[in-house]
């Protein structure tokens, strides 16, 4: 699959399900964006608060510092405009809700590509299919297909302003079966300084950074790319 190219593209959307999935599923390749001037946007659908080692923090705490610490996150990559669902974390379901609001964030943003998750489970990659993240996934291409496009579709949002959009282009993370990478050597490091920003979810884990490396090395090797060079890896889709 050959994604359109870069220069094409003005507009990114990100819908993901917990606060940190943007950057550990595609942190590098936003930073690549970013840096070229491409507007990018985030989607949060759960407020994170079963997340984290910091068990000091009630639940309510808890999806305030989530959110915090995404939009410090988002600092690091260039992403300014991040926006909240505020679903509870750990029991996200691909309901009419759910996809009517995203639908609605997708009609906001205007975006030409988006990147989701995986709606499909990877069994190579357990942690990369948290039922929350297949939810997202899923309520999130529904959303893209058929109803942004379609002004039958929530004909209420059509009545407030927001017009129907037809996004290009899906990237999606966590796919069982990646079909592009990125090359993100060069962009790394902010990779990680974002990821750092979710303190609650990684100043516990000392090896975070060789962790994160060595999936980034596995991905560029299996795409061809020389030893110690570091790739993320999608399934494109065509949606125009």
């Amino acid at each position: 699959m050959t994604p359109l190219a870069d220069e094409e593209i003005k507009r990114i959307l990100v819908v993901m399900a917990h606060p940190d999935d943007c950057d550990f599923g595609a942190g590098g390749t936003i930073a690549l964006w970013t840096k070229k001037g491409i507007e990018v946007s985030y989607c949060i659908v759960t407020n994170g608060d079963q997340g984290g080692e910091a068990s000091e923090f009630s639940l309510e705490d808890m999806a305030k510092v989530r959110q915090r610490e995404q939009r410090e996150a988002g600092k690091v990559l260039g992403v300014s405009q991040v926006t909240y669902l505020n679903y509870r974390d750990g029991s996200l379901v691909p309901t009419l809700e759910l996809r009517k609001e995203i639908v609605r964030e997708i009609r906001r943003a205007k975006p030409d590509r988006m990147v989701v998750q995986s709606p499909e489970r990877n069994w190579e990659r357990i942690f990369a299919s948290h039922p929350d993240h297949l939810a997202a996934g899923e309520a999130a291409i529904q959303a893209v297909y058929p109803d942004a496009r379609n002004p039958y579709a929530f004909t209420d949002l059509k009545e407030s302003g927001f017009e129907p959009w037809r996004v290009r282009e899906l990237w999606i993370t966590g796919s069982p079966q990646p079909n592009h990478f990125v090359d993100i050597t060069e962009t790394f490091s902010k990779k990680m300084d974002a990821l750092k920003a979710h303190v609650s979810q990684t100043a516990h884990n000392p090896e975070l950074e060789p962790m994160v490396r060595s999936w980034g090395e596995k991905n560029g090797e299996a795409n061809g790319l020389v030893a110690g060079r570091i790739a993320e890896v999608f399934k494109v889709v065509n949606t125009d």
